[in-house]
């Protein structure tokens, strides 16, 4: 186990491509050096010392001369006879074979070596250059899928210029999806806006109406309690609407940024909802710490309300019952909004749910529900496009904490030259 956690989790198909490379080069080599010592060993052995022309014997003798008529000459200058040379002549043929053996082997390894790490680094190169288009699918489809906007890089092509291949191919059928997914939330974004606008005419007609007949003189009790349940049924589809034109408005990068202060925005947010609080009868606590970012002060300005609305809204009530909203700065060059409260218990397991749209704790869907489902989705979308991200986590003894983080602007009020 210890040594598979030591290994790298997977091997680059540019280092699998360079070790086929190398293991076929070294492989190739080394049945080159096999087959050049078998000739050079057959080569040799039919070699050996002259002989002396005297030791020969006559024409007309047939048959290998005997061991008694060899004779040799030394480097030295001596003269061997008889088994004397003969064995001499075995040494020497021992020592030559040994020394070129040796030399064959050595030299022929360092040199396959030599010669193999190079093919090696040749091969490294090569498929780095070969892979360089497929990396580059990579690291745009990387990029479009770690996008901090749902759906803001989607405009990125890889527009691959080149041969036509396999590699370009994947890189222009990568582009048409891409096309096609930009297209389509493009769309449904449109549709979403265009659509709230739309409703909102019909809502605010069917108020007035609602409202005029309420207020006549011979409206009756059960008219007036009927009108004031309708003004709350037009009211939460009111909050709906806004919300689904807040959701598709948070999802577009934010391009027009300015510097915001989270602590004045926590301020702002708490003492306005400081009288739906104490209606609740939870208490609205602040801890506002210099926390300075960039981004929309409207949008952040509705994360944080949304936070703190949620927070109320979701709550026990009682004495028991608070809501805590804090702000600061955290190592690593961060802004951060924590918004605590009591309430329910929530499972660990619906947490990722909850910042669905239209998803609420239990899966309660009804008319009468405390909300529209989309709080916490706009919080999320909001942090998104201003580059940050929110996590939540529940309390041991009920509620949940939730956690933004934004990128922190260094110097919100930077001195004039």
């Amino acid at each position: 186990m210890k040594l598979r956690r030591l290994l790298p989790h997977r091997i680059t198909l540019r280092a699998r491509l360079t070790l086929i490379y190398g293991g076929l080069f070294l492989a190739a080599g080394v049945v080159l050096l096999g087959v050049t010592y078998a000739l050079f060993n057959q080569q040799l052995n039919g070699s050996g010392p002259k002989l002396d022309s005297q030791s020969l014997p006559p024409a007309s003798q047939t048959g290998p001369p005997l061991a008694k008529d060899i004779a040799v000459v030394t480097e030295n200058g001596d003269r061997l006879t008889g088994g004397t040379a003969e064995k001499w002549l075995d040494d020497q043929r021992n020592t030559l074979r040994d020394a070129a053996v040796t030399s064959l082997i050595t030299q022929g390894g360092i040199a396959l070596l030599v010669v193999g790490g190079t093919a090696a680094g040749f091969g490294w190169l090569v498929a780095g250059r070969v892979l360089a288009p497929l990396h580059r699918v990579t690291e745009t489809a990387r990029r479009i899928a770690d996008a901090s906007a749902a759906g803001r890089s989607l405009h990125e092509r890889i527009a691959l210029q080149g041969p036509d291949g396999e590699v370009k191919d994947l890189a222009d059928t990568f582009d048409i999806m891409v096309e096609r997914l930009d297209r389509s939330f493009d769309g449904q974004r449109l549709f979403v806006a265009n659509a709230s606008h739309e409703l909102r005419t019909p809502l605010t007609l069917g108020c007035a109406l609602v409202e005029l007949a309420m207020h006549r003189k011979t409206a009756s009790e059960d008219v007036k309690q009927l009108g004031e349940s309708l003004l709350e049924i037009n009211s939460r589809h009111e909050r709906l609407i806004s919300g689904l034109l807040l959701l598709a408005r948070s999802e577009h990068e934010i391009t027009d940024r300015s510097p915001v202060d989270l602590a004045d925005v926590v301020g702002h947010v708490v003492t306005q909802n400081a009288p739906q609080a104490w209606e609740a009868g939870v208490t609205l606590r602040e801890e506002a710490d210099p926390a300075p970012t960039t981004g929309d002060g409207l949008l952040l300005e509705r994360l944080v309300h949304n936070l703190v609305e949620n927070g109320i809204r979701h709550n026990t009530g009682g004495d028991a019952a608070w809501v805590q909203v804090t702000s600061r700065t955290v190592p690593g060059g961060h802004a951060e909004v924590e918004v605590s409260n009591t309430g329910p218990v929530v499972p660990p397991y619906e947490i990722a749910s909850l910042f669905e749209p239209f998803r609420r704790l239990g899966g309660d869907r009804l008319v009468t529900a405390k909300g529209a489902g989309l709080g916490l989705s706009i919080v999320r979308s909001i942090a998104h496009a201003h580059g940050g991200d929110v996590t939540a986590r529940p309390r041991q003894d009920g509620g949940m904490t939730v956690t933004v983080t934004l990128p922190l602007c260094p110097d919100p009020n930077p001195a004039r030259t």
